[in-house]
């Protein structure tokens, strides 16, 4: 039986993993807050309390991973934040909190997923192609655009440390119908993670540290 956690499950792409792992028949721990635990619960899922963004609650995932022997473990929590159109400078509160869970959040965690996984297992953070600087052409929420571009750096740090021991991605989930992507994207929540499932699921250890869409095309950083 397949081993899966998923880091913000408390909606959308998150959520979504777990009912489609749980669906395969995999054993499922995973993260969310408040009243959303009870929908990861429904699904058959373990529910934790968790915010990435404070860090007593980051550091109380530490003991209850230890053994787990994960295969695949999935960081998606994320904040879009300001929707800017160029160089509109975020508030202080507004950067606080999109770097606190897109990167600080990630850099806590990482570690702690990584001490949980199995020997060959899998480590993904749920990027943005808005990430990529060798494919940008629009200034657009830039401040989640720098935050998504940080969280790839970090994930290649953990890809360089892991070498060997686990296979390290970040993953571009497409244009997805979902709060943030909003009703216009062309992929529904179900599609990507389908999509994203079969790229992880198709994972080679030397394929380490990449930047993939849902098709597994691999995105310019």
């Amino acid at each position: 039986m397949q081993k899966v956690l998923v880091i913000g499950a408390s909606r959308g792409i998150g959520l979504e993993f777990v009912r489609q792992y749980r669906e395969a028949g995999a054993q499922v721990w995973a993260t969310a807050r408040g009243e959303q635990l009870t929908a990861v619960q429904a699904l058959g899922a373990t529910a934790w309390e968790l915010d990435v963004a404070d860090a007593a609650s980051a550091s109380s995932l530490s003991w209850r991973l230890d053994g787990l022997g994960l295969d695949v473990a999935i960081y998606c929590a994320g904040l879009i934040g300001p929707r800017s159109a160029g160089l509109e400078p975020p508030t202080q509160a507004d950067f606080d909190a999109v770097m606190h869970v897109n990167v600080l959040g990630a850099m806590r965690l990482l570690p702690v997923m990584a001490e949980g996984l199995a020997p060959g297992g899998t480590l993904a953070v749920l990027s943005s192609v808005m990430a990529s600087i060798g494919g940008r052409n629009s200034p657009s929420s830039w401040l989640y655009r720098a935050s998504k571009a940080a969280l790839n750096s970090v994930l290649k740090d953990a890809a360089l440390v892991l070498q060997g021991r686990a296979t390290c991605v970040a993953l571009h989930p497409g244009w997805v119908r979902t709060a943030m992507g909003g009703e216009g994207a062309p992929l529904s929540v179900e599609e990507s993670v389908a999509a994203q499932r079969r790229v992880l699921a198709g994972l080679r250890p030397e394929q380490s540290g990449s930047f993939f869409d849902e098709q597994g095309r691999v995105i310019p950083w």
